[in-house]
């Protein structure tokens, strides 16, 4: 969804917190554009390091993972070749392979996740979502792995402009007792609740963070917010 610009001159109107926060917000954007540029996506990278025992434990497994891997090298190549538009383009048949034959294997289920960040990426949001809630669906267990799906989820709505559904997700990860992903999941209630003008969940969702997670690469953001 895009956002309406807000002028110099209309920023000079609002409060003195509002500009602070702002001013803070982007310099914490500056300083950690990585952390935040990979936290919408880069969680495929902990998904493979968390699963790639299932790949090689399995003998049954191993036609499936050798396709899956030369689908991501073969990404890598044509990534560094080209772009990431054309290299997403031209691995979309090797990934759709994998889900068709092997959907129900370990490694099948894994290249929908790494499908669906892909897809995310390249903004085709709607398919991301379809493969993240699939993979979703395919994970029973409560725990870090689960979190992780949800988050994109979140992200995934977001960028959709269904901020309501992106809540939904996000709030899903701060209910839960497992702690992975959970301190990024409030930070992104707080931001977005601000956003929505729900200033009471807001703070209650930065307090939070600041309370249980003090080693956060949001902590001192949120907690000089609130100091404000």
């Amino acid at each position: 969804m895009a956002k309406k610009r807000v002028t110099r001159k209309q920023l000079l109107k609002e409060p003195d917190e509002f500009i602070t926060f702002t001013g803070k917000l982007i310099q914490f954007s500056r300083q950690y554009n990585k952390e935040l540029t990979y936290a919408a996506c880069a969680f495929f990278v902990i998904v493979i390091a968390l699963a790639a025992f299932r790949f090689f434990s399995n003998r049954a497994e191993d036609t499936a993972s050798d396709l899956l891997r030369q689908a991501m090298q073969k990404y890598e190549t044509r990534r560094n070749d080209t772009d990431a538009d054309q290299a997403f383009a031209e691995t979309k048949p090797d990934f759709n392979y994998i889900l068709e034959k092997y959907a129900g294997k370990p490694a099948g289920k894994m290249a929908g996740v790494i499908y669906a960040n892909l897809s995310y990426e390249a903004g085709e949001t709607d398919a991301a979502i379809q493969l993240y809630e699939k993979a979703l669906d395919d994970t029973a267990e409560e725990g870090g792995y689960r979190n992780l799906i949800l988050s994109s989820l979140g992200y995934a709505y977001e960028k959709k402009g269904d901020i309501k559904t992106a809540v939904t997700y996000f709030e899903k990860i701060a209910e839960n007792d497992n702690p992975v992903a959970k301190d990024v999941a409030l930070f992104n209630l707080g931001r977005l609740y601000e956003a929505s003008g729900d200033t009471e969940k807001s703070q209650a969702a930065y307090n939070r963070l600041v309370s249980e997670f003090q080693n956060s690469v949001y902590y001192e953001l949120v907690n000089e917010k609130l100091i404000v």
